[in-house]
């Protein structure tokens, strides 16, 4: 990383960043292009201080079947927190991660659950009652364990 100054290197607070982002990006290779797609996340961290991530999906399309040729997959998330005036001109204000990690379809009907609360928690809604849930048996659940994250920041001065 170039600007060493802006780089986040602790586990609690790279974990922190991608807790508070709203929006998670997945790059997924394929042929003859990569894709990125935004998803819904939910997050745990593992055992070994390690982001999980669950996402949802539906069982088919583009998505699914490049995970399928191709779980490694790279991850984006951010949070723009607004553009200043500096007195070496006009900076913009932000955090961001990018990881790397491989996905696997969740068969398990627990961790399929666990995995939606997950994600139901994440937007604000811990106690949301699966039962009303009506397209869960549609759904598919997605694991992403990361094994690497990195993060960058360029907060407000102060």
């Amino acid at each position: 990383m170039r600007r060493k100054d802006r780089e986040v290197t602790d586990s609690n607070s790279l974990n922190r960043m991608l807790f508070a982002c709203d929006t998670l990006r997945i790059g997924i290779m394929g042929d003859p292009y990569p894709y990125i797609v935004p998803v819904s996340f939910g997050m745990e961290v593992a055992e070994d201080g390690k982001p999980v991530l669950y996402v949802h999906s539906s069982k088919e399309g583009e998505k699914v079947n490049r995970l399928r040729a191709h779980p490694e997959v790279c991850i984006e998330a951010d949070q723009f927190l607004g553009v200043e005036k500096t007195a070496a001109g006009i900076t913009a204000r932000y955090e961001s991660i990018i990881g790397y990690g491989k996905c696997a379809f969740v068969s398990d009907p627990e961790e399929a659950e666990k995995g939606l609360r997950l994600i139901v928690a994440h937007y604000g809604f811990p106690d949301y009652p699966m039962d009303r849930c009506k397209g869960f048996s549609r759904v598919l659940i997605l694991r992403i364990k990361l094994n690497s994250l990195c993060g960058k920041r360029n907060s407000a001065a102060g």
